[in-house]
């Protein structure tokens, strides 16, 4: 082979192998956390507070509470998870039988920092969102994809225990360290289509208490302290009272559907605000993106300015 040749091979693989830029940010790792279903009604908008306690007294104060938070796209929950693992709005099966379109943050991840499978995962209590760590595109499809725990055994095994996906989320944190992360608490869904109130009611302050035990370990844990961004939100809402058949149900373009909770702390972002900035799920994707240095195309979502420490309070609106 000629010198000509070598360095022309040399040239192509610096080119052609991507790599995270160097971050301006303290943030190396985001977490994101996702209470299933809950209206907007019977959390942060109840002003007692009094199904998200943890929330409200004990994690409003270290980051950024926003009042105007929604679900633009399709209010189911593939869709609306794909919407946060994708930074586009898709509507997708429900059941777990159809991948997204586009590939995920996990994907672009993977890829642009050469890190392995086990950086990125997705944890659930929904078996059938093991679908976000695959998409239809070619050229990404069965490629870069994230570790998963999903449902008793993966895709089409069933639901599990919200209780034995905190237990795993802490196993995973504590051993494999991942970079990023979506973990899925699915009780107020749950109990919601069922229809029964007081469990639904109950699982959300259950899974209050359990963000609640990651975000404290993430904040307290050797290798996450000082340098993780933390987001919790919901997939989507459920509908109002008297529409349709109310808090059992969810899919529509009613406010109860659309309006979620979100909640952003981190190393970068202010601490102890309540903002009334309108952003919404696919915002998260792009903020993620600006913080760890991920370039993802056609994303639609924009950063969320306003959260950041040397951003001023009315940049953003």
């Amino acid at each position: 082979m000629t010198m000509k040749n070598l360095l022309f091979g040399a040239l192509f693989l610096l080119v052609s192998v991507p790599s995270l830029a160097e971050s301006k940010y303290k943030t190396e790792n985001v977490i994101i956390l996702i209470m299933d279903g809950p209206r907007w009604t019977e959390t942060w908008g109840d002003p007692s507070h009094q199904y998200i306690p943890r929330m409200a007294n004990d994690m409003a104060q270290h980051g950024v509470i926003y009042t105007q938070f929604r679900n633009n796209g399709p209010t189911y929950t593939c869709s609306g998870h794909t919407s946060l693992t994708t930074g586009i709005y898709q509507r997708v099966e429900n059941s777990g039988k159809e991948l997204p379109r586009h590939p995920s943050i996990f994907q672009y991840f993977l890829k642009q920092s050469g890190k392995a499978k086990k950086s990125a995962y997705v944890i659930s209590s929904k078996d059938k969102l093991a679908v976000l760590t695959n998409c239809k595109k070619r050229h990404w499809k069965g490629k870069h994809r994230p570790s998963s725990d999903c449902g008793n055994d993966g895709l089409m095994s069933g639901y599990r225990s919200d209780k034995e996906t905190l237990e795993n989320s802490l196993e995973i944190l504590k051993n494999d360290k991942p970079n990023l992360a979506l973990i899925n608490f699915r009780l107020p869904d749950s109990w919601g289509h069922a229809g029964n109130w007081e469990k639904y009611l109950q699982g959300i302050k259950t899974n209050d208490e359990y963000i609640y035990q990651i975000f404290e370990f993430l904040r307290t844990d050797a290798h996450y302290q000082g340098k993780t961004t933390v987001f919790v939100t919901n997939d989507h809402g459920r509908h109002l009272d008297g529409r349709k058949d109310g808090f059992i149900s969810h899919g529509c373009n009613c406010e109860g559907c659309r309006r979620i909770n979100c909640f952003a702390y981190g190393p970068d972002f202010k601490e102890g605000i309540i903002t009334d900035v309108s952003r919404e799920l696919i915002d998260i994707t792009a903020t993620t993106c600006e913080l760890m240095g991920i370039t993802m195309e056609k994303t639609k979502g924009k950063v969320m300015r306003e959260l950041f420490i040397d951003c001023k309070a009315d940049e953003g609106k």
